[in-house]
């Protein structure tokens, strides 16, 4: 299952997350438990020394005899009476000595003793029994006794859980240091790495170098942009050859066009010469050198047929765009191309009645002629030449297809045909100038060619252009 990086870093930090707060859920409660002690011990510490001041007015009062001692003993009893059960009510689960009730029991009975000494006093009775001063002084004892050992107590392990919290604390650094290490390692290979990779091949592409990216299995959407960029990288290539070719069909262009003017001339005179040649000396020549006149003449003509093709090919001008029947735009062809089908090569037009296209008329129909007579030419033992209409996938398009089952283009060649001048034909048989000339026409309709060819079996021509008129 393909997870998306999005996800996937909506995880990493998840954990991260969901980890870190339960590390410092365990640390926050150890804050507030170590919070709550202290705030025990304090006020454990005020209970002893509250009640440590009753004893002292409770001794004052053995030495003097004086009541206001016990009024002032009474007084910070009923003191400390009040801190106990605050303690034992407000902090009971937390503190450390569960026996605080008792404690409480064994306070207010101390604090009754004193009471009914007061009593006796203001009675009149001034002497006090021994065993009643062992008594009291016994439970006062007994009771600070007690407050001490657990106020010691409770303060061992208020520390005890100072050094526990530490100890926490530092091993909480070891989980959360090795997660963050994780979550960088999954950055650094799920994220940083393959926009490191992506990076270098863009700096690659816009250097000119079309190579493919190392392809990245990530399971998400990087691998889904490489994917893509591959793709794009294979389009570029593909305009890159295209957008050479356009230029090197330009450059050939205006080579050819200047080369064409300056030969026209001369061809025209030889051939003008040679038939005067003919004329005046017809009767005296023998007919060897007749027959070198006329070959002559005949490869004057071929000249000037190349010429003609140099010139179409290098024309750039404007042409205007109608909306025709593209079945009589092959019929046209056909009638165009009739004397050179021979026999044996049947011709099959396959293209719907009602198929109308926005093109320059004189142009397409030069195109049909020559990707006919193209492959016409590569059946020398007959054949069929099939001419049919495309599906159109794409609205905006329109496509056909010139099929024949001739000897098929070799591979090596394939690149090439589109260039001028390139020609598998025997010399005589061809300038190289024809598909030169149905790509430049393609080109400036704004459309595309390709070829599809298989030795021994044939080849097939598809075009493709726009169904919508262009502004030329």
């Amino acid at each position: 299952m393909k997870i998306s990086i999005r996800n996937k870093i909506l995880l990493a930090f998840s954990m991260f997350i969901v980890f870190s707060g339960l590390i410092w859920l365990r640390s926050y409660y150890s804050q507030y438990l170590l919070h709550q002690k202290l705030e025990i011990i304090e006020m454990k510490n005020n209970l002893f020394n509250t009640i440590l001041e009753a004893r002292r007015y409770e001794k004052n009062f053995f030495l003097g005899f004086d009541k206001s001692n016990i009024n002032q003993a009474l007084d910070y009893l009923g003191k400390a009476e009040n801190i106990l059960v605050n303690i034992t009510f407000k902090y009971g689960k937390y503190t450390l000595a569960k026996d605080l009730p008792e404690r409480l029991s064994e306070l207010k009975v101390y604090k009754t003793s004193l009471s009914e000494l007061l009593h006796l006093q203001e009675n009149g009775v001034l002497s006090v029994s021994r065993d009643t001063v062992k008594l009291i002084q016994g439970q006062g004892r007994k009771i600070t006794t007690e407050l001490e050992n657990i106020v010691a107590e409770e303060g061992q392990f208020t520390r005890s859980l100072v050094k526990k919290a530490k100890t926490v604390h530092l091993i909480a650094l070891v989980p959360i240091t090795i997660l963050s290490i994780l979550v960088a390692l999954f950055l650094v290979f799920n994220v940083i790495r393959p926009l490191k990779t992506i990076e270098r091949a863009i700096q690659k592409i816009a250097a000119g170098d079309f190579k493919n990216i190392p392809e990245i299995a990530t399971g998400d959407e990087f691998e889904s942009l490489v994917t893509s960029l591959n793709n794009m990288i294979a389009e570029l290539d593909k305009r890159s050859e295209e957008l050479v070719q356009v230029r090197k069909l330009a450059s050939l262009g205006r080579l050819t066009s200047g080369v064409a003017h300056e030969l026209n001339n001369p061809l025209n005179n030889i051939s003008t010469s040679i038939q005067i040649l003919a004329e005046e000396l017809e009767g005296e020549v023998s007919e060897y050198h007749r027959a070198l006149l006329l070959g002559t003449e005949k490869e004057v003509d071929r000249g000037k047929s190349i010429v003609r093709a140099l010139l179409e090919f290098s024309r750039v001008r404007s042409f205007s765009m109608t909306r025709v029947n593209f079945k009589d735009l092959i019929n046209g062809a056909l009638k165009r191309i009739k004397s050179e089908v021979p026999d044996n090569v049947e011709l099959k037009v396959d293209v719907s009645e009602h198929f109308f296209v926005h093109v320059g008329p004189e142009r397409i129909e030069r195109v049909l002629s020559n990707l006919i007579i193209n492959g016409v030419q590569a059946m020398e033992n007959g054949g069929i030449v099939t001419i049919r209409e495309c599906d159109q996938n794409e609205s905006n398009t329109f496509s056909f297809q010139v099929q024949d089952t001739g000897t098929g283009i070799a591979e090596e060649h394939v690149a090439k045909i589109f260039d001028p001048f390139f020609t598998t034909k025997e010399i005589g048989k061809g300038s190289g100038l024809g598909l030169s000339i149905v790509y430049g026409i393609i080109e400036q309709h704004g459309g595309k060619i390709s070829v599809f060819s298989q030795e021994g079996k044939g080849t097939t021509f598809t075009v493709s252009l726009p169904a919508e008129p262009l502004n030329t």
